[in-house]
């Protein structure tokens, strides 16, 4: 059992590398193996290694069962803002790594335009494996990796949390209002031990199926960036 999940996972952990506690990464959605090493404290990748692990093993999940690849994150664990999507697609589960297909180089462009990339931000999605055909998570699998994402979030303690979409809004926040009213709102959240900064916008997958709404998800991003200003949070470029 131990030999099947380490090569299954054998990506994972050369991606996590806690051999030297440094974890990689490179801001284009393509090519990630030009990458440049982060020093990261070493209890955090611990946790990050164990919740790999923990989700890894997880039983009777048909999401898993359908799946090639585990899809943790991709990013800086250092970063101040974390991004959460829905789930991976048919790129990110060949690849094992969240936003590597089109939406994935249309999230980066909108990172770019506040200064922002895969080097300073740290990306991962409601749940971790592939929902088949690309359909969303139900409610039932939402409800079954909650408990993995909020441990995740706790893990990587951002100051800002920036939900992708109304799975990640429903997930995190409720269901209390759709993604077109809810977006462009802060608010302060408590997820586990993590007191952070809470803002919704569209994900882009959705925008790129109503590119009119681009001028709203700018919006968004301007807030994002005044509000690591406000929070005098240095950015690593």
């Amino acid at each position: 059992m131990t030999k099947k999940i380490n090569n299954k996972f054998a990506k994972l952990v050369k991606y996590y590398n806690l051999i030297n506690y440094n974890l990689v990464y490179n801001n284009q959605s393509i090519n990630r193996y030009n990458k440049k090493p982060f020093a990261t404290n070493k209890k955090k990748l611990e946790k990050l290694e164990k919740l790999i692990i923990t989700i890894s093993s997880i039983k009777n999940c048909e999401l898993k069962k359908n799946a090639n690849n585990l899809v943790f994150a991709d990013g800086n664990p250092d970063a101040s803002v974390m991004i959460i999507g829905e789930g991976p697609g048919a790129n990110e589960d060949k690849e094992g790594l969240p936003f590597v297909g089109r939406a994935g180089q249309l999230l980066d462009k909108m990172l770019n335009s506040i200064n922002l990339n895969r080097q300073n931000v740290y990306i991962s999605n409601v749940v971790n494996y592939r929902p088949p055909m690309n359909r969303k998570p139900s409610e039932e699998e939402i409800k079954r990796y909650l408990p993995f994402l909020t441990k995740h979030i706790e893990i990587i303690n951002p100051k800002i949390l920036v939900l992708l979409g109304s799975t990640a809004l429903n997930a995190i926040i409720g269901n209390q209002e759709v993604i077109s009213k809810a977006r462009g709102k802060w608010t302060q959240k408590q997820i586990g031990l993590c007191k952070t900064e809470v803002i919704a916008s569209f994900h882009p997958a959705f925008l790129m199926r109503q590119p009119d709404q681009k001028k709203l998800a700018w919006i968004d991003l301007k807030m994002i960036r005044k509000k690591l200003f406000d929070l005098k949070t240095k950015i690593e470029t």
